[in-house]
């Protein structure tokens, strides 16, 4: 955490103890500037929100569900909120800066469209270990895809963007969100579902990972949803025996057969690859 020099006393930041740089990329409420802390030279990655854009949105609630959720994680492999504060116009959130951005870009830019499989299978570790800490936590992440995963200089990941997340004690939650191809089958035909939710999202996404897109992309909304419900899934002949046995793992119906995200850490394949 940042610490201002008026150390031990109460002490509201405000956009005087920031020089804001380039832009690093735009949401739909705002946008994320490269920022530096005056006193200290500490650099951080600004998100700015306008509040009229929130207010019209109708996510306030939300928001202050996400600061509140991500200023207690602390985590190697989630990204650290240091603080917040606003103006009469804007919110500003003083993230931890991620300098090679969005991991989609990544996959995008990667030969194929995809990754090989000890880069996906060093990821999928990291991701696991981030989330095993939200579930100890009682938070559950609900949105998982590469574009809310950020990369490091050192090409370590980030989890990032709580915005769907849940702090939940009973672990026992209805409301559907996230995106539409990761969406597990419990959410899909609108039953109570728990902290699993986050398990599906991570075979996803190691499919997606090697493959370059998620598996049950389809033409309509409906088409997905059948699929999923089907586990109509199709694995490339390129894709080796441990990865195929992983994903299908995690892929699962019900949702208490799914394997757990320190299983995952521990499977073969996760070990093997991501020497």
């Amino acid at each position: 955490m940042m610490q201002h020099p008026a150390y031990g006393n109460p002490y509201e930041w405000s956009t005087r103890d920031f020089d804001l740089g380039r832009a690093l990329g735009r949401g739909k409420f705002g946008r994320v500037y490269i920022a530096r802390e005056r006193e200290t030279g500490f650099m951080v990655a600004m998100k700015v929100m306008f509040k009229s854009q929130l207010t019209k949105w109708n996510v306030e609630k939300q928001l202050l569900r996400e600061i509140e959720i991500q200023s207690r994680l602390k985590h190697p492999h989630i990204l650290r909120l240091y603080t917040w504060f606003h103006d009469d116009r804007r919110i500003y959130l003083a993230l931890e800066l991620a300098a090679q951005g969005e991991l989609y870009k990544h996959l995008k830019a990667a030969p194929k469209g995809r990754f090989d499989e000890p880069r996906s299978a060093r990821y999928i570790s990291q991701v696991a270990d981030a989330l095993n800490y939200c579930h100890a936590n009682n938070v559950i992440h609900r949105d998982l895809k590469p574009e809310n995963i950020l990369l490091t200089d050192d090409d370590n990941i980030k989890l990032a963007d709580f915005g769907w997340s849940a702090h939940t004690k009973s672990n026992k939650r209805k409301t559907m969100c996230g995106t539409l191809d990761y969406l597990p089958p419990e959410m899909v035909d609108g039953k109570m579902y728990d902290d699993s939710v986050d398990q599906w999202c991570l075979g996803i996404l190691c499919y997606e990972f090697l493959v370059g897109n998620p598996p049950f992309e389809s033409q309509t909304t409906q088409h997905t949803y059948d699929k999923i419900r089907r586990l109509d899934i199709m694995y490339p002949r390129y894709m080796s025996t441990g990865a195929i046995n992983l994903i299908s793992k995690l892929l699962r119906i019900p949702s208490s057969s799914r394997i757990t995200l320190r299983d995952v850490m521990n499977h073969p394949w996760v070990v093997q690859m991501k020497k």
